[in-house]
Formats: C-alpha cells, structure tokens, sequence
C-alpha cells in the first residue's frame, strides 16, 4: 500500500496548508456565525446545500456491512468539506479501513482516496435545494479493496421542506466503477423522508437502488437519526436491510460530525 495512499494524503495534507496560509495572513479565525450543522451522513442521500464559506467540516463514522455471508467493517469514513465560497465546497474522502470480521485480513486494508468539488445550485422554481457534485477517486487502495482504477461520478442532491417538521429529498447519480479491466456504470436513486422530532434531533427512513450496467439491481431500505448535540456538532445512528438478491443483507453504522470556522469571510450582501 502504501506508498500511493501516503503520496494522497501528503497531497491533502500541502492542499490544506496552502489554503490556511494563503488566507492566514488577512484573515483572524473569528467564531462560526452560520446555522447548524448539515451533513451528508448517515444518509445515502448527501446534503442538498455546501458548507457555509470558509469553514471546515469532518463527517466521521464505522460501518459493519453484511453480504452473502460475510461481514466487512470500515471507518473512520473521514469525509472532508471545506467552503471555498458562498455556494462552492472541495471535498476530500480520505481512505478509509476495511476489515473483513469473517475472515480476519483476507480483502481487508485501506480503500482508496477521492477528491470532489460540490457546486449549490439555483435559487430554483418550487423551494427546492439543488446541488451538483462531481468526484474522482484514485487507486491508492491495497489489493483486494481498491479498485484498482481512476472512477469518477456525479450526484446531484436535492431538497425541499413539506411543513415544518417534515421535509423530502433525493438523489439521483451516476458512477463509474472499475472492475477487472472495464467500467460497470451503475446509475443510482434515491429517496428519502426526514421528521424533526425536536429541533436538534430528526429521523428519516430512505429507500436507494443501485443499478449496474452487469450485475442485478441492489435496492435497500434505510433508517436513521441524528442528533446535534450542538450548534456544530452531530451524532447519528442508521441501519439498512437490502431487498433484492444483489443488495447487502444489512447494515449498521454509527457516526460524529462537527464543523470548525476557519477563515473570515467578509458578506456581499447589504
């Protein structure tokens, strides 16, 4: 593995210093004045919105996946956003670590290591919230678990409150996955319902279908909730049980966020 996954997180690491550098010298660190926390966990369907500008947030979590007989846990799932403007975030997915609990280290070690950029979208007709993402991820993975190739893919979330505890979402993607030495393009959706229980705390239950160009369609079944246990910070709890043949038979997972201002932003706005 190795030397592929250190050169990624190097490169991360010289992005992120760059960026605090460039700003550092005319901009003092000044408290977070944006809403609460927003993330893509622990839903399947990410956030319709970008982290405000200026600001870093670390989504985290372990998951246990069960399929055909085996059971694989991964994490710490370190999704990294960072607001490079009003509407604009870069996103870093670091390699996360896989161990199958079945086997011990047979097809276990680190995945590989993606970079994206999340593009908010409108305003639109009709009080939805729309984002573009678009990724690549790199074959920095050991064997077994990375790919093995460059895969890029797109998502574009959206959102929109039905009254105010209640509110839907989606998510409709399109990946490029390696396997072997061609690409199984798998489009996916995905729909979800989210309660506001009490302001701090809601619940979802979300279905998603993948299907791949060659293999069976995996359809799943997804609860969760997460808790802001502050202004910034988010622990989250879900499971999921697949519904079709290809799909995974569950999955358990368990999660922390919380999100930092960085950098002062000065407002365009009156």
């Amino acid at each position: 593995m190795p030397s592929r996954t250190s050169s990624a997180l190097l490169l991360l690491l010289f992005l992120l210093a760059g960026m605090v550098s460039l700003h550092g010298q005319t901009q003092a660190p000044m408290p977070d004045m944006a809403g609460p926390i927003s993330t893509d966990r622990p839903a399947i369907t990410d956030s319709s919105v970008v982290v405000p500008a200026g600001s870093v947030q670390a989504e985290n979590g372990f998951l246990e996946t069960r399929s055909q007989g085996q059971s694989v846990g991964d994490g710490p799932e370190v999704l990294l956003r960072i607001g490079v403007a009003k509407k604009t975030e870069v996103r870093f997915n670091l390699p996360d670590y896989f161990q199958n609990l079945t086997t011990g280290g047979a097809a276990s070690g680190f995945g590989d290591f993606a970079v994206g950029v999340k593009q908010q979208l409108g305003p639109t007709p009709g009080g939805f919230d729309v984002s573009a993402v678009v990724f690549v991820s790199f074959p920095t993975g050991a064997n077994g678990v990375s790919s093995g190739g460059y895969d890029p893919g797109v998502q574009v979330p959206w959102s929109r409150a039905l009254s105010a505890n209640w509110m839907a979402a989606g998510m409709f993607s399109v990946y490029f996955p390696t396997q072997g030495r061609t690409r199984n393009v798998t489009g996916e959706g995905a729909f979800q319902l989210d309660r506001q229980l009490t302001k701090p705390w809601d619940a979802f239950v979300e279905y998603a279908g993948d299907f791949p160009e060659n293999g069976g369609p995996r359809h799943l079944l997804h609860f969760g909730t997460a808790l802001k246990i502050a202004k910034q910070q988010q622990i989250d709890f879900h499971v999921g049980v697949g519904l079709s043949s290809a799909a995974v038979d569950h999955i358990i997972g368990v999660g922390y966020s919380f999100r930092i201002q960085a950098i002062r932003t000065q407002s365009t706005g009156p």
